[in-house]
């Protein structure tokens, strides 16, 4: 029992530490490509106010879309991996 738990919590922290390193750099990648989008469309570099609230506001955008939702599946692809495994060694 002792063992089960250590791999829950075990397992719940090494997936906290994938899924926060995806995200920032999900959203990191998200970013670099609005400011890149800002430069392309004013070549002159424009105002940074300007800049700065249109990149805000595509990173809002991004916070409610469905890509930034499927890297939760960092955390329901490998349980449903190892429940399986499990499955198939001791009911197999």
């Amino acid at each position: 029992m002792f063992g089960l738990l250590r791999l829950v919590v075990g397992g719940f922290v090494l997936l906290t530490l994938v899924y926060i390193s995806v995200s920032l750099y999900s959203r990191s990648v998200r970013r670099e490509r609005l400011e890149r989008r800002w430069a392309q469309r004013h070549g002159d570099g424009g105002r940074d106010d300007d800049r700065a609230e249109f990149v805000a506001r595509g990173l809002s955008r991004y916070d409610k879309s469905v890509r930034r939702r499927l890297i939760l599946l960092v955390y329901v692809i490998p349980v449903i991996g190892v429940a399986t495994i499990i499955y198939v060694v001791n009911f197999m």
